[in-house]
């Protein structure tokens, strides 16, 4: 069931356990967000409590774990309790930590679900914005074979593929049709390691708040019984042994692909980086932590490549202009070659779009640039203002008596050129309400579903002498 309100939590609650890495003893505490706040969490062990967003961009390392950091805070190991948020389809949540870790509980996603649902899911009013995908986004990684896809669907379903190349560990496959399922048939499995890593990754500081019984522990090679002790003895175990099916018996398996299915856990996790519910079949192929961040990273930049696109002013082409060419004319007082707007496409009480097509038979071509032809940015800013004088000037009864004059101009960027052929579409939005014939408006250039420049515009109308 596809759910499209937001949701976050009816009330606060927390739980205490120890770091996998840093072996410190962590309380987090959740609490219910405002829409639309995303995942966040506050170090309340730091000075002036900095907050870290849960966001791909922030992502400070990969090792062993998802670390992210914003403004030199960092939280370590955050991958399974965003899973359980993304499981539950939870959008909001504010997270306080009293430490630099997630505590790793049983080294899955279980508890922090069985937490959250006891504290109580609430719907909030306003919609979900999910990524919704046009078409198939494709991640390749050529020196590791890492591939991801993501498929355009109505609905959120992930399967994966691990290739570990042993006997005990090989080829595994694991499926999520529904994110609803994520709770009965993902949630539950266990983080996991191979022997001949634990004894290295102890001395280096790395799994201090190791257990044996929050991490599944694959044996790959021969083992002797001495080592067998001295693993139990590092662990705080009386004993531990191999399985027939080649595994410590410190825990029992969930199901014979609960490595693949924690990587689908992981999947899930990291890709809540992205920061928006997905609507898409995402199929990963040999997945860890830096080629999920990476993936994360590109499905936000279709995002933003969409939002840009769903901006861009549209209209259709063969309708009857608001203004054409002599409307504008009667209204400003610019003449060729300085006038440059063409036709008025659309017009509200706050808005504008104007158009401008450039043609090489433009006067500034012939010395910008001989050799290669782009519209000069100043003249770009003042095509985009003159689009922005006709909204004031028709604010008047008698706009023919009116000038339009510049007043401010901020945060201008050009960030593709105009060249012969395209045609300029300029929307304008009004910032504040126009007071005393001051005008302050946000300008965005498009050509076709690109931005080719932006600005902020302050202008006054003032009567002629």
């Amino acid at each position: 069931m596809v759910i499209e309100k937001q949701r976050t939590l009816k009330q606060e609650t927390q739980i205490s356990g120890i770091g996998l890495h840093t072996g410190k003893n962590i309380t987090i505490t959740f609490k219910p967000a405002a829409e639309n706040y995303g995942f966040r969490f506050v170090r309340t062990d730091l000075k002036d409590n900095p907050i870290i967003k849960a966001d791909a961009q922030n992502v400070a390392d990969t090792a062993r774990g998802t670390t992210i950091e914003q403004g030199g805070a960092r939280v370590y190991t955050i991958e399974h309790v965003l899973a359980a948020l993304i499981g539950l389809q939870i959008d909001n949540v504010l997270m306080e930590i009293t430490g630099p870790e997630i505590p790793i509980l049983d080294g899955s996603s279980k508890l922090f679900i069985a937490l959250l649902e006891k504290a109580g899911i609430e719907e909030q009013n306003v919609d979900k914005d999910y990524l919704e995908l046009n078409e198939t986004i494709t991640y390749k990684n050529e020196e590791t074979g890492v591939e991801f896809i993501a498929i355009p669907s109505d609905t959120y379903r992930l399967s994966v593929m691990v290739d570990y190349g042993t006997d005990v560990l090989g080829m595994q496959f694991a499926e999520l049709n529904k994110i609803e399922d994520f709770k009965d048939e993902i949630a539950g499995a266990k983080t996991f390691a191979f022997f001949h890593e634990l004894e290295y990754l102890y001395k280096n500081g790395l799994i201090k708040g190791g257990d044996l019984n929050n991490a599944l522990v694959f044996v790959n090679t021969a083992v002797s019984q001495e080592e067998l002790d001295k693993m139990a003895k590092l662990f705080g175990k009386p004993s531990v042994a191999v399985t027939e099916k080649g595994y410590l018996n410190n825990v029992e398996l969930l199901a014979n692909n609960e490595p693949a299915r924690h990587k689908l856990l992981d999947v899930i996790g990291d890709l809540a980086l992205v920061g928006q519910p997905l609507k898409a079949h995402i199929i990963a192929k040999k997945p860890g932590h830096f080629n999920n961040v990476e993936f994360a990273k590109l499905l936000k930049k279709a995002s933003s490549n969409k939002k840009k696109l769903k901006e861009t002013p549209q209209f259709d082409a063969s309708s009857k202009p608001v203004f054409d060419i002599n409307a504008i004319m009667k209204l400003l007082p610019h003449r060729p070659p300085f006038l440059l707007v063409d036709r008025i496409l659309q017009m509200a009480e706050n808005e504008i779009i104007g158009s401008k097509n450039v043609t090489m038979n433009e006067s500034f071509f012939v010395g910008h640039f001989p050799e290669e032809p782009v519209m000069p940015g100043v003249l770009q800013i003042e095509a985009m203002a003159q689009a922005g004088g006709i909204l004031i000037l028709t604010t008047v009864p008698d706009p023919e008596n009116y000038l339009t004059y510049f007043m401010k101009i901020d945060n201008v960027k050009f960030r593709n050129k105009v060249v012969p052929g395209d045609t300029l579409f300029f929307k304008l939005n009004l910032l504040s309400p126009i007071r005393r014939g001051i005008c302050q408006m946000k300008g965005i250039a498009y050509v076709g579903n690109k931005i080719v420049m932006e600005a902020e515009l302050m202008a006054q109308i003032s009567k002629k002498k």
